[in-house]
This record gives structure tokens, C-alpha cells and sequence, in this order.
């Protein structure tokens, strides 16, 4: 996990992948069914790739069928901050890290209960913790997860 320090581009380009980059930095996309998550069911805690910091639960994780990573909701209410996205000529709601403001995906009201809300993420933006992977909950001083009954079916 990084310091917390802002990070100029140069740093950013340094610590990233190209593709990495292009996704938490400028926004992109990765393709569906392409990236390394998209299909994963293994316990554990979803990082955010850029800093670390704890996004999701594999709880709160479900196959939605799109090809991206999905999840019903983030590791703690503060995890993770949205703002309207109103690029490729529609209005979405974009998701991103809210310690380092690194893009994850979007958010859309067809998710499964106990939210309705599916969080539709790169994979390439996220990091799977295992070593905190026993109840999928965190650790320490951060705070607890909120996990559901949802199959990753």
C-alpha cells in the first residue's frame, strides 16, 4: 500500500502498467471478459490497484454476466465515491477510489438484494488481498465489511 502522498503522473506511469494507467488514471475501459477478475471466486478483500486501500468484499461479489468484476456493495460505505459521467453521449454513474480518486467502473441500479445497486468494475483497477481472505472481512483499524448472501453463481 502507498503512503497516501499524491502522486504526480510521472509517478503514476512509473507505478502502473499502461493499462492500469489508462483505466485509474484516464478513465478507460479494459474489454469484457478480459480481464483477470472478471470470472475469479477466491476469498479475499479487493484493493484498489493505485493505492490499496480496501474496495470490495469476494462476499459482496456475483456474476452479472457482463464480463467485468461486479459486487453489491463496497468493503464500507467510505470506500469508494461516485460522480455523474456524461462521456459517450449518456449519463452514467462513475465509481472511483475515494483515497486516491483512482476510476473503477460504474455503478447501476440492476443489481441483486440486499442493494439492487451493481458496481461494475475493471479488473485491472483492483488487487485481490487473500491474506485477509478468512470471512472476507478487514482487518485492523479499518473498518468492518458488510457482507451479504449473494452466490458467485
Amino acid at each position: 500500500m502507498d503512503d497516501g502522498s499524491p502522486k504526480t503522473d510521472a509517478e503514476w506511469r512509473e507505478f502502473l502498467s499502461g493499462e492500469e494507467y489508462r483505466v485509474l488514471r484516464e478513465h478507460d475501459t479494459e474489454p469484457a471478459f478480459s480481464g483477470k477478475y472478471w470470472d475469479e471466486k477466491q476469498p479475499g478483500i479487493y484493493r484498489c490497484r493505485g493505492c490499496g486501500s480496501p474496495l470490495f468484499t469476494a462476499a459482496a461479489k456475483y456474476d452479472s454476466g457482463t464480463g467485468w468484476p461486479s459486487f453489491y456493495e463496497p468493503a464500507d460505505n467510505g470506500a469508494v465515491e461516485t460522480e455523474t459521467d456524461n462521456s459517450l453521449s449518456m449519463t452514467r454513474t462513475e465509481v472511483h477510489c475515494s483515497r486516491c480518486r483512482g476510476h473503477l467502473g460504474h455503478l447501476f441500479p440492476d443489481g441483486p438484494q440486499p442493494t439492487g445497486l451493481r458496481y461494475c468494475v475493471n479488473s485491472c483497477s483492483l488487487q485481490l488481498d487473500q491474506t485477509e481472505a478468512s470471512g472476507d472481512s478487514l482487518s485492523g483499524d479499518e473498518p468492518n465489511s458488510v457482507s451479504g448472501e449473494v452466490s458467485d453463481g
